[in-house]
Formats: structure tokens, C-alpha cells, sequence
């Protein structure tokens, strides 16, 4: 699916319905919904297609945490680029490194989301990888604090990725498959 001649507000719309419906509903982030309720996420869309302009944009996204309490945490939606796979691993690696060059580990923590996520170890039509599929690359800017103080209030933060392997597993593929492919928005 090409994302070019989507508006931002209709990816946006799709990331949004992406976290309702998936990550919210099923509970694969049992922290999200008090986030997305409070108005604390911010939603950033970008067109960028070079490595250059995409990590700009991610330290920009970190400069905007630092001035901003309000924001709880961000989603960088990468609209344009990193449709491979494997491109994508490749520009979160740089991505990482540059948050420690930066001085920000320590401060924030990246979780990565692609249409085509895959664990390594897992073959591509393992209903697991839906944990981590979303309607477009992009990467979750998340606060070290509130990480410590969500996992603190946890029962049982351990068995989050666990309880989210089995229960997309037991969902099956072509559930998990039909709950993204409904985020998209309908082109006329």
C-alpha cells in the first residue's frame, strides 16, 4: 500500500484505530489506554524518506519530551520510508546509538512497530509478530521514568510479552491480520 497520498490525519486516524483496536482492546500494552485517554500520546507524522531527515526528526521528538510534561510519550510514524523490513532494523540501530550519542539513554527508550515485524527466531506468518505490527514503521519514544513507574505497578510486568504471544497466537493469523488491515482507511 503506498502512504504518499495519504493526509496526515488519515494516518494518524489509522494509528489511532491501530491502538484501539489492537494494542487497547486486546491489551497488548496494558498501560495505553490511561495514556490515550489523558491525551498524553503525541502522534507525529513524518514524510521523510532519508535516514538524515528521520533521525533529525527523532531528536527533535526527544527535544520536544524534554520541554513538554504533558507528553507521556510519542509515536514517530516513519509514513514514507523504511517499507522494508530490514531497513527498518537497520535505521533503528542507528537510532538507538544515536539516542546514547545524544545523551538521552537513560532519559528515553525506543519500542519499535513495522507492518512486517518479525521476531527473530519466528517465521513471517507467526500470529506473534502482530505484537508488534502496525499500519506503518514507526518508533515509540517512551519516557524511563514512566517505564519504571508503570512496571512498578504492574502485578506482573514479566508476563506481558508472554500473555501477548499466547493470546495472538490463540487469535490466529488471519484475526490478527483482519485487525490491521481494518486501521487502514478506505480509499474511494
Amino acid at each position: 500500500m503506498t502512504h504518499k497520498t495519504l493526509s496526515d490525519q488519515a494516518i494518524n486516524a489509522a494509528t489511532q484505530a491501530w491502538l484501539k483496536s489492537v494494542i487497547i482492546d486486546y491489551g497488548i500494552c496494558p498501560f495505553a489506554k490511561r495514556e490515550l485517554e489523558r491525551g498524553s500520546i503525541h502522534f507525529s507524522v513524518n514524510h521523510d524518506t532519508t535516514i538524515e531527515n528521520c533521525l533529525l526528526h527523532l531528536i527533535l521528538e526527544c527535544a520536544r519530551l524534554d520541554t513538554d510534561p504533558d507528553i507521556e510519550t510519542t509515536l514517530l510514524i516513519y509514513a514514507d520510508a523504511f517499507t522494508e523490513f530490514d531497513d527498518y532494523l537497520d535505521f533503528v540501530e542507528i537510532a538507538e546509538s544515536l539516542l546514547i550519542e545524544q545523551g538521552y539513554e537513560g532519559a528515553y527508550q525506543l519500542a519499535s512497530f513495522h507492518p512486517e515485524y518479525c521476531f527473530q527466531g519466528s517465521g513471517p506468518d507467526d500470529a506473534a509478530n502482530y505484537t508488534n505490527r502496525s499500519p506503518y514503521p514507526m518508533l515509540h519514544l517512551l519516557r524511563e521514568t514512566s517505564i519504571d513507574k508503570a512496571v512498578a505497578s504492574h502485578p506482573d510486568p514479566e508476563s506481558i510479552p508472554q500473555h501477548n504471544i499466547e493470546l495472538t497466537r490463540k487469535l490466529g493469523l488471519v484475526k490478527m491480520q483482519a485487525l490491521l488491515a481494518a486501521c487502514y482507511p478506505v480509499k474511494p
